[in-house]
């Protein structure tokens, strides 16, 4: 069947008219409460008013001039970003996929730079950091690379977690390593406490960089600014995107002086990256996430949250096997289908979305409320028990039939 929107997407027959928060209500008025927060991106909730603000401005002003010329607002949130973190420069971008083409090329180009042939980069089953070809290649998932072969050479998967396996698997072309600090389409899998710390010494000892994917589990998802703080280390490149937009389309590249030594006039670029719209938005959301206490705010209802979850897995202990994750990118690993926890919440008014490892993922705005953090819970206990009661009459309808 022909359509006009090309149909690589299994989309739930839903159409939502407008946000508010963390809600979405749909043309005909149900309101669903969201907790996909269109997959960890929208930060602030639908609608929120400094966002609105900033981008209506910036709208009346000026759209679009292309990076011939200089950004203003561009130069700002690249100075305020690197004052944040560990970087020195950034390089702005439309999507992750997209920061993350632009890290594996600064690694690579890093290397070229110093005279040296080391092109590999060694990379994580379980992993996801895109669907370009550089990155379906780097996250090594077989059911993404399926039929888009030849691969992209380069890359080196090895088990998430395992520092052995990463050693074993280092060759004297392999210049850095990509990693999630925390896998979120993978299953909300969260490595070893020293695994960040332990691939931060390798690439020391071998004059390799370390490349983090906080696309997903960055701009204080995890609870801090970005998740590798927890660890202790300082990465030479990270991607960013989803919350940095707080819902606009935008992504960085961040990285240390040094890691971008070969990235020099010319070696990359994009005609939309950095476009004042996007620059205002992240500006305003930046303002948001730095402002005191919002991060600490974090903390206290990923707190909340994760003990009302441990409370109902241990009162439904056929359906949910464990609760994961950190700040508020929390996952339920379930003992039934993880599709059906997905559709049982949305009968009962919550939207969360799958990920690997039979794992439903709870993704809420970082702005979420303690009343409807207790909604939240509510609503799962409900999609359990009614998971629960199915379970009971399967046997019963088996006999009868």
């Amino acid at each position: 069947m022909i359509t006009p929107v090309l149909p690589t997407y299994a989309r739930i027959d839903l159409e939502f008219e407008r946000g508010e928060g963390c809600w979405l209500v749909t043309k005909d008025g149900r309101r669903y409460l969201d907790f996909t927060a269109g997959i960890a991106v929208n930060i602030l909730g639908h609608a929120h008013p400094a966002l609105v603000a900033a981008l209506t401005a910036q709208a009346g002003k000026l759209w679009h001039v292309s990076n011939l010329f200089r950004i203003p607002e561009g130069e700002r949130l690249a100075a305020r970003l690197a004052a944040a973190t560990f970087a020195d420069t950034a390089f702005f971008t439309n999507s992750g996929a997209e920061a993350l083409e632009c890290s594996i090329k600064m690694a690579r180009r890093y290397h070229h730079a110093s005279g040296a042939d080391r092109p590999r980069m060694v990379t994580f089953e379980g992993a996801f950091h895109g669907r370009t070809l550089a990155t379906i290649a780097a996250g090594g998932n077989a059911k993404y690379l399926e039929g888009f072969g030849p691969d992209l050479p380069g890359f080196d998967q090895v088990p998430f977690g395992d520092l052995e396996a990463v050693e074993a698997a280092l060759t004297p072309q392999t210049g850095a390593i990509l990693v999630e600090p925390i896998q979120g389409e993978g299953g909300v899998r969260v490595p070893p406490a020293s695994f960040l710390r332990g691939l931060r010494d390798l690439c020391d000892a071998r004059g390799m960089l370390l490349v983090l994917d906080e696309v997903q589990c960055g701009v204080g998802r995890s609870g801090l600014l970005f998740a590798h703080e927890a660890h202790g280390v300082r990465p030479d490149i990270m991607a960013v995107a989803k919350g940095i937009g707080g819902g606009f389309p935008m992504g960085a590249c961040l990285a240390t002086e040094a890691a971008a030594k070969g990235m020099t006039l010319g070696t990359h670029g994009s005609t939309y990256g950095g476009n004042p719209l996007a620059m205002a938005v992240g500006n305003a959301v930046l303002d948001m996430v730095l402002a005191d206490g919002f991060l600490e705010r974090v903390r206290a209802a990923s707190a909340d949250l994760t003990r009302r979850l441990a409370e109902l897995k241990a009162r439904h202990p056929a359906v949910i096997a464990e609760v994961r994750g950190a700040g508020l990118l929390l996952g339920l690993r379930a003992h039934v289908p993880a599709a059906e926890l997905v559709v049982a919440l949305r009968e009962e008014g919550m939207l969360v979305p799958g990920a690997g490892d039979n794992v439903v993922r709870l993704l809420p705005p970082l702005t979420v409320s303690d009343d409807e953090i207790g909604l939240a819970c509510d609503k799962i206990d409900a999609a359990c028990r009614r998971i629960e009661d199915a379970m009971r009459m399967a046997p019963v309808m088996g006999a009868a039939e």
